[in-house]
């Protein structure tokens, strides 16, 4: 390539004036540039042969080295196979030989396996920790288990039963709700109920812990109550069969509170109209006992007085002294008809009330049920906890309507009975009366 750029150099240039470059000279220059390139060009091909015998004897190694290493493998292969039958031939030969022994350990594995774990959660850990890690190698283990381990496994089973009969105080650390802990006095009944200081525990994790939710105050009362008896000593306590799941399931259960906030903005009115009705029927009973207490005493009293219905209707008979038995009983009848809207003062309303709070519950229950349609619209019926929310809406309205209504309809009822009562005794005395001014018309 040099040497045709040298030539079409020459073609090229022009004939050298004075002063200019020479031809030879150029000449020269050409040619110890195709040497100097030749040089290279056989360093190079000297680099690559060497490295290609390099790479050639590599790769004869690579090669030597792989059949070393595949006959080797097979080498181990066949060790293997014969070891992996010889271990099956000792294994059926073992079995043969063990019998019945094969099935102890079986047994006493499961045995083990399923009372570190019944332990492991048990109550009575809380106490005794570290009991189940002594099944652990009879649990775990593929050998034959020893004197040793069977001896362990029959003591942890006879601790488990003989401590499931009794009651024991004990100190341990307790994690109250707001994540502290600290180290109390615990009493622990069977491996059913842990208490300490009138609060019950549960026992999670290897641990104990306070309820965040406790059960009612009666239970609360019983367990301290328990917490002071002396040892071996009869008294009652709380025990909870299923070692903790009941109790689990009633500290879940709303407080009358709680339910009561599950009726919503209904619940809320229903409460306000129960409240209100009671309230008006609590003023009108007062009224009425007092007005029948001044309606007695004016029966056995003399003068008439103002401050009573039946004083108000004698005074009446009393102005129209000179009156007929007929005209007499038109004003007996007029001031009977005066006083009667003060004796069913308020029974109308709150016979209003009676019907407006069951109302009011039907209206929550429809409200609850849409609300429990959209969400299973939204989300299926694969959570019910999601439908639970309106269900116990629907149901809690319509337990406050009827918990408004049956009472204040049986107030009602008092109170109207009273009332009549009292116009009753009104329209008595004014039938005497006017008997009375009859016959000394008569006279």
């Amino acid at each position: 390539m040099i040497r045709i750029l040298a030539l079409a150099w020459l073609v090229l240039l022009p004939t050298p004036a004075a002063g200019q470059v020479d031809l030879d000279e150029l000449l020269r220059e050409v040619r110890e540039g195709r040497a100097a390139d030749r040089e290279a060009a056989r360093q190079r091909e000297a680099e690559f042969v060497k490295r290609r015998n390099e790479q050639a004897r590599l790769l004869r190694e690579a090669r030597a080295a792989r059949d070393v290493e595949a006959q080797r493998a097979e080498t181990l292969r066949a060790r293997f196979e014969a070891r992996e039958a010889e271990l099956a031939e000792l294994e059926a030969h073992l079995e043969e030989r063990l019998g019945t022994l094969g099935e102890l350990l079986t047994t006493a594995r499961q045995t083990a396996g399923t009372a570190r774990t019944e332990i492991d959660l048990s109550l009575i850990s809380a106490q005794f920790p570290g009991r189940a890690e002594a099944l652990a190698p009879l649990a775990e283990g593929r050998s034959f288990p020893g004197l040793e381990a069977l001896e362990t496994l029959w003591w942890s089973l006879q601790h488990e039963m003989t401590e499931s009969g009794r009651s024991a105080r004990f100190d341990a650390e307790v994690a109250l709700p707001d994540g502290h802990r600290e180290t109390r006095s615990v009493t622990r009944i069977g491996p059913f109920t842990a208490t300490s200081e009138g609060r019950f525990l549960a026992f999670e994790e290897g641990r104990l812990a306070e309820l965040p939710r406790q059960p009612g105050r009666a239970a609360r009362r019983a367990a301290a109550a328990f917490e002071e008896e002396e040892a071996a000593s009869l008294a009652p306590g709380v025990v909870d069969p299923s070692r903790g799941a009941l109790l689990a399931v009633l500290v879940e259960a709303p407080t009358l509170g709680e339910r009561l906030r599950q009726g919503g903005v209904i619940g809320a009115i229903i409460g306000v109209v129960g409240a209100s009705g009671l309230a008006l029927a609590l003023w009108r009973a007062w009224v009425l006992l007092a007005t029948g207490r001044a309606v007695r005493a004016q029966t056995a009293a003399s003068p008439a007085s103002d401050a009573n219905p039946l004083g108000r209707i004698l005074r009446c008979a009393d102005t129209h002294p000179d009156a007929s038995a007929e005209a007499l009983e038109l004003h007996l009848d007029e001031a009977i008809t005066r006083e009667t809207p003060a004796l069913e003062r308020g029974l109308s309303t709150l016979r209003v009330l009676t019907v407006v709070a069951p109302l009011l519950g039907l209206l929550g229950t429809v409200t609850g049920m849409i609300e429990t349609f959209q969400m299973i619209t939204l989300f299926g019926t694969g959570d019910p906890k999601i439908m639970a929310g309106g269900i116990a809406e629907a149901l809690v309205t319509t337990m406050l309507g009827l918990l408004v209504a049956i009472p204040l309809t049986l107030l009602h009822g008092w109170l109207r009975d009273r009332s009549r009562g009292l116009i009753e005794v009104l329209e008595e005395q004014s039938a005497g009366l006017v008997a009375q001014r009859a016959d000394g018309g008569r006279d």
